[in-house]
């Protein structure tokens, strides 16, 4: 097996571009990074080689990214003292809140969709991971992670008039 250094080197790139796409957050996509390879460093001993070392990492990156969410949602909440930073930041507000509404509208969307072509559509759009990045990290081929977005993206045109009325 190869030691934890060269796995660094070699996919340290792939991790934090997939961590990003799903995060949109430099500095945490940094963190979870290395926590991504600390848990590969611990649990090494159990890749069996069933698939690429880029997507072992990517499945530990994406718990990673899980186990943050889950600890944001135990403790996030917006107070009015946020609101005022923003407002005397000279942000618009309004235009935070449309802008926002239109994310959650693309987001119950992409929700709807089944998880592989969710993945590959975030990867896509959030992560501006290419075709042939997207297939490796899912273990699949750059024709499947083409075709699959582009399936994607007909289910969510299609859908789109259906599912606003939800």
């Amino acid at each position: 097996m190869e030691n934890i250094e060269h796995l660094y080197e070699e996919y340290a790139q792939t991790v934090y571009k997939y961590l990003f796409s799903i995060s949109q957050n430099a500095d945490l996509s940094e963190e979870l990074t290395q926590e991504t390879f600390y848990q590969a460093m611990k649990t090494i001993h159990h890749f069996r080689g069933d698939c690429k070392i880029s997507v072992w990492l990517c499945q530990i990156a994406k718990h990673a990214w899980y186990r943050e969410i889950n600890k944001k949602n135990k403790t996030q909440s917006v107070s009015i003292d946020e609101i005022n930073i923003s407002i005397r930041s000279g942000r618009n507000l309004e235009s935070d809140v449309l802008q926002n509404e239109e994310k959650l509208a693309l987001f119950r969307m992409l929700h709807r969709l089944d998880e592989k072509t969710k993945e590959v559509m975030y990867l896509r759009l959030s992560g501006d991971l290419s075709f042939n990045e997207i297939g490796d990290i899912l273990g699949q081929s750059e024709t499947w992670a083409r075709v699959t977005f582009y399936r994607g993206k007909q289910k969510m045109m299609k859908g789109r008039s259906e599912w606003s009325s939800d």
